[in-house]
C-alpha cells in the first residue's frame, strides 16, 4: 500500500452502504469504507478511501496472537487449540469461556486478578441473568478480551518479563506484537503512528485500512513469510475454525460465519464498526469500517462482501440470511423493518 500519510477523517464522501427501514420507509443510513487486497497489497475491491486510518480494535486479535506462537510460549505452556481461539476472541462471557480462561490462568499459577483488562458484564444475556440470579458480580474473566490477556500473560512468562504492567506500550509483550504488526502490514514505523488505549487497556494504533487488509491477506496466505510465521498463521487459523464458539459466542456473527465457512473465511469483529477478514483460498484480506461505529451496519457490510467474493454457497447464504439483512423488531418481537445493504452497494 502507499506510504503517504493516511487520512484519519470519516469523509462525508464515503458512500452510504447500509440502510435501516421501518415499514416501507428508510429511517436511517450508515456510511462506510472497505477494501479487499491481495498479498501484494493490490486493491481488488474498495469503496471510500483505502488509506483511511482507523483504530483496528479487536479485529486484529489473530495477528496479535502470532507473538504467542512464534515466541515458543504456546508450546512451552501447552496452549491448546481451544485456548488459542480464546486468545483471538472477543467472547461473550458465557460459562464455557469463563471456565476455560480460569483453567488456563490456573495452569500458569495466576488468577483473574492478574488480568489487567478490567471487568464488565457478559455480552451473553443468559450469562448476565445467571450472574444476577446467583448475586454475583462479573470478574475480569468475563471481559470479552480475557482470553487475549491470558495469552499476553503466557507470553510475558515465557519472555521472563514482569507480568504486572503487560498492557503498557513499552512492555516486551506489546513490543513483540508491535514488530509483528509492522511486518504483516508493511508499515515500517508503527511506534510513531497515532495511538490510544483500547477498551481492555492495551495500546491500539491507527493503521490505514489497506494495510490492515494486507496484514489479513498475509495471515491467510503467508506463503512468502518465514517458515515459523507460516506455521504460526496456520495454527491460529486452524484453532479459530475448530473452535468457533470460543472466538465469539452463541448467535454471534463471527462464530456463525466460522461455523459455516471455517478457514475459508476467518472473520473478526472490532469495536466501533470495524471488521477484518482473511480468505486463504482467494489469497485476499479485508478491512472495513462503518463511519459512525455501528456494529449492526458493519455486519451487513461484511456479509455483502462475502457474497460478492462468492464465499457463500446456497446453504450458507440461507443460514446466514438474517445477518445479511438483519430484521428490525418491535418490543413484541414482530418484524417491522430491516437493516440491509443499499441497492447500489458499490461492488
Amino acid at each position: 500500500m502507499p506510504s503517504a500519510p493516511p487520512s484519519t477523517d470519516a469523509s462525508s464522501a464515503d458512500p452510504v452502504l447500509v440502510e435501516v427501514t421501518r415499514g416501507d420507509a428508510v429511517e436511517s443510513v450508515h456510511r462506510g469504507v472497505f477494501v479487499v487486497v491481495d498479498t501484494e497489497g493490490r486493491v481488488v475491491l474498495s469503496a471510500g478511501d483505502p488509506e483511511r486510518a482507523v483504530f483496528p480494535r479487536s479485529a486484529i486479535k489473530p495477528l496479535q496472537a502470532l507473538a504467542l506462537v512464534e515466541s515458543g510460549a504456546a508450546d512451552a505452556e501447552d496452549v491448546s487449540g481451544h485456548e488459542m481461539a480464546l486468545a483471538c476472541a472477543s467472547h461473550s462471557g458465557e460459562e464455557a469461556h469463563v471456565t476455560a480462561v480460569g483453567a488456563w490462568l490456573d495452569r500458569l499459577g495466576l488468577s483473574e486478578t492478574d488480568l489487567e483488562c478490567g471487568a464488565h458484564p457478559p455480552f451473553d444475556e443468559q450469562a448476565q441473568h445467571a450472574l444476577l440470579a446467583a448475586s454475583r458480580a462479573p470478574d475480569r474473566r468475563h471481559n470479552n478480551c480475557s482470553g487475549k490477556h491470558t495469552g499476553f500473560l503466557t507470553l510475558a512468562r515465557h519472555l521472563k518479563a514482569e507480568t504486572a504492567g503487560y498492557v503498557g506500550f513499552g512492555h516486551p509483550v506489546q513490543q513483540s506484537i508491535l514488530g509483528i504488526l509492522e511486518q504483516m502490514s508493511g508499515l515500517d514505523d508503527l511506534a510513531a503512528a497515532p495511538r490510544g488505549i483500547d477498551g481492555c487497556g492495551i495500546p491500539t494504533i491507527q493503521m490505514p485500512l489497506g494495510n490492515l487488509a494486507l496484514a489479513m491477506a498475509r495471515f491467510g496466505s503467508p506463503d512468502d513469510e518465514p517458515e515459523r510465521r507460516q506455521q504460526a498463521c496456520a495454527r491460529i487459523r486452524s484453532a479459530m475454525a475448530a473452535h468457533p464458539h470460543a472466538v465469539a459466542g452463541t448467535g454471534r456473527a463471527c462464530t456463525r460465519v466460522l461455523c459455516r465457512l471455517g478457514e475459508t473465511a476467518l472473520v473478526k469483529t472490532g469495536a466501533e464498526g470495524v471488521y477484518c477478514g482473511a480468505f486463504p483460498t482467494l489469497g485476499l484480506g479485508l478491512a472495513l469500517k462503518c463511519d459512525d461505529g455501528a456494529g449492526r451496519a458493519a455486519e451487513v457490510m461484511l456479509m455483502r462482501l462475502l457474497q460478492r467474493l462468492q464465499l457463500l454457497d446456497e446453504a450458507a447464504a440461507a443460514d446466514l440470511a438474517d445477518l445479511a439483512r438483519s430484521p428490525v423488531r418491535s418490543r413484541a418481537g414482530d418484524r417491522v423493518g430491516e437493516i440491509r445493504p443499499v441497492a447500489d452497494f458499490p461492488v
